[in-house]
């Protein structure tokens, strides 16, 4: 089966010149793969029998960057934009002892070759400058069953390289395609092989695989995948609740909820970890009730730890932490005394997501009305939607009182300054005063007083 798909006249183009230069040349890999889905693809890579001398020769009126030499990559500058092409010498790979990189590279003079080496068959595709595609090993024929595969022997290709293993969730869980049965065995027997990936690889792949419309269902038939860079996961899987409010084991909830979440990373991240300290923290009553007493506070530590190995920055560490650890808030009868202690707490947006995180958290259970819940969300986000458009008073630079106000009532600069600010936002955030400057200053000059007193 054959197919053309549009390339574009920028790459067309560069194509062509290593053409007339005598070198085959095509598009290459998930570019191919995207244009069959009617996707737009995010890159488009180049394979050539073109070795690098010759690649940096053919373009030498172009700024020309040796990226990675080695493998036969070479960076081209390419058009009056300047766009960068990555343009790789078609080769085949030999031993792969740290489980990632080849040992040794061999340059090829053809396609073939070059394309068996590649992980699945969807990616092993390419395309000439006129657009027809060269599918040796049945990919257009997989995309269209919403297949993945490896090409070759699946063991083979994990064991080259085992970041192999969470780039097929992550395809298989963006694109919609079902893992065939022998890359799938060999997913869950090659699985410690992932020990050896760097933690910034895994990250980057657990952030797509997480965003995928399908994740719930992959995680729940590779869950022993995961569990490899996640280990904390472990223990929840099977653990039952022994509680009238959930339906499902700590596992299966955190699946149900994640179905129930918007493919948002730092949403996603907080689904996945929200229940991760219940097993350390179970308790029966005396009625053999289960509980999880305090599992939001040690959820979020065990998630700071968790993110923090994986090499995620600080802001998302930070963020998905503080929204795990507030994730039990009760949603039904929320008041604006409350909201606005959220607001200040965690900020506008973190709030935003906070709501969506505890949305997730309730479908997931399977014992509630979703017209409950959903009504209770959208009472909660209009109360916020309300605060912020009034502009409610939530922080400090919001107060209608200043440190100059206090220093003109004699306070000395100093710690006292910022202690009693805090003490007039508390009482704002509380709804004992209202934000205006003239109320504040009474409230300023009667808390001096009587601290003075005290």
């Amino acid at each position: 089966m054959s197919a053309e798909i549009l390339i574009p006249p920028t790459v067309s183009a560069l194509l062509a010149r290593l053409n007339a230069a005598g070198f085959a040349a095509y598009a290459v890999g998930g570019c191919i793969r995207d244009s069959l889905l009617g996707l737009e693809p995010q890159d488009w890579d180049v394979c050539t029998a073109a070795r690098p001398e010759q690649t940096a020769a053919c373009f030498s009126d172009c700024r020309t960057l040796l990226t990675g030499a080695a493998y036969g990559t070479v960076t081209v500058l390419w058009g009056a934009a300047r766009t960068p092409f990555e343009i790789t010498t078609f080769r085949a790979e030999r031993g792969y002892s740290d489980r990632r990189h080849p040992d040794r590279v061999e340059f090829l003079s053809e396609l073939r070759g070059d394309l068996a080496r590649r992980d699945f068959t969807v990616n092993a595709m390419a395309a000439d400058a006129t657009g027809l595609v060269y599918d040796p090993f049945g990919g257009q024929n997989d995309l269209q069953n919403r297949v993945l595969r490896c090409v070759g022997v699946p063991a083979e290709r994990f064991s080259e390289d085992a970041l192999r293993m969470l780039r097929g969730l992550r395809f298989a869980a963006r694109l919609g395609l079902s893992i065939e049965p022998e890359t799938a065995s060999a997913l869950h027997a090659c699985r410690s092989l992932l020990k050896n990936v760097a933690a910034e690889r895994i990250r980057k792949e657990l952030e797509g695989l997480l965003c995928g419309t399908d994740a719930p269902a992959l995680l729940r038939e590779f869950a022993d995948v995961l569990c490899v860079p996640i280990p904390e996961l472990a223990p929840c899987i099977g653990f039952r609740q022994f509680n009238y409010n959930h339906r499902y084991d700590v596992w299966e909830h955190t699946l149900h909820a994640l179905a129930a979440s918007e493919p948002d990373e730092a949403l996603r991240l907080a689904v996945l970890l929200h229940d991760v300290g219940k097993p350390a923290v179970f308790s029966f009553d005396k009625q053999l009730v289960g509980h999880f007493y305090g599992h939001a506070r040690v959820s979020a530590a065990m998630a700071e730890r968790i993110l923090r190995r994986l090499r995620f920055d600080g802001k998302t560490v930070s963020r998905v932490s503080a929204l795990i650890a507030a994730h039990d808030l009760e949603l039904a009868g929320l008041t604006e005394r409350r909201m606005r202690r959220l607001l200040h707490r965690l900020g506008e947006r973190n709030v935003r997501t906070l709501l969506r995180l505890r949305r997730a958290d309730r479908l997931g259970k399977g014992t509630e009305r979703p017209e409950d819940v959903q009504a209770d969300t959208a009472a909660a986000e209009e109360l916020l939607r309300r605060l912020c458009a009034e502009d409610a008073c939530c922080t400090l630079r919001q107060l209608a009182l200043s440190g100059d106000d206090l220093l003109a009532l004699g306070l000395p600069a100093g710690k006292r300054v910022g202690a009693v600010l805090r003490a007039a936002l508390t009482a704002v955030l509380d709804g004992n005063i209202q934000n205006e400057r003239d109320e504040l200053m009474r409230f300023a000059q009667n808390y001096i007083r009587n601290s003075i007193q005290d």
